[in-house]
């Protein structure tokens, strides 16, 4: 296996996992903007009121977008399953 392609394989692998985290953690960081204005406003300052929206949010959009992120997890799986033979010679 030259440099160049393992370059290649970790920079697509990167780029997957990027892509799959991010509707994650945009969730997270809005629902935490939100919950953090809101608690400005209201003068609470309750740790599990930051916790529980957000655990909410997220699993709601995991959820969500649960068979997008598993069609995407199982095409990088399968190009790299399907180039696995010219990467062992």
């Amino acid at each position: 296996m030259s440099p160049a392609l393992a370059v290649d394989l970790v920079r697509h692998a990167v780029t997957l996992a990027l892509l799959v985290a991010s509707p994650l953690l945009a969730t997270a960081l809005l629902v935490g903007i939100v919950v953090s204005v809101i608690q400005a406003v209201t003068q609470i300052q309750e740790q599990a009121l930051t916790f529980v929206p957000k655990l909410l949010a997220m699993s709601a959009i995991f959820v969500l977008l649960l068979p997008w992120l598993l069609g995407q997890l199982v095409s990088y799986l399968a190009g790299l399953l399907r180039s696995l033979p010219t990467l062992a010679s």
